[in-house]
């Protein structure tokens, strides 16, 4: 059986992770989430300076993405989401 490895996250005692480490808590790439902040499909996040992101919004988005069987549904569901003009 093969082991499991735990990824270390840091979050600031108040909730809030950095981009690298929302991303890593994603499973994402930094830059992933930074186009997807940009084209405004990613999970919310706030501006001090940096970005931010709060654990509990991360979460929400990653229960509110849904669940397929293959990446044609994916596609199709992501077609449907775009508005008309942009397809």
């Amino acid at each position: 059986m093969s082991e499991i490895e735990k990824i270390k996250v840091t979050i600031f005692p108040d909730g809030r992770l950095d981009s690298c480490n929302a991303a890593l808590y994603l499973g994402l790439s930094p830059k992933t989430l930074a186009m997807m902040r940009s084209a405004g499909n990613g999970p919310k996040f706030v501006k001090r300076g940096r970005i931010f992101y709060f654990l509990e919004d991360l979460q929400a988005w990653m229960e509110d993405q849904p669940r397929v069987r293959s990446t044609g549904e994916a596609r199709a569901l992501s077609e449907m989401k775009r508005p008309a003009n942009d397809r």
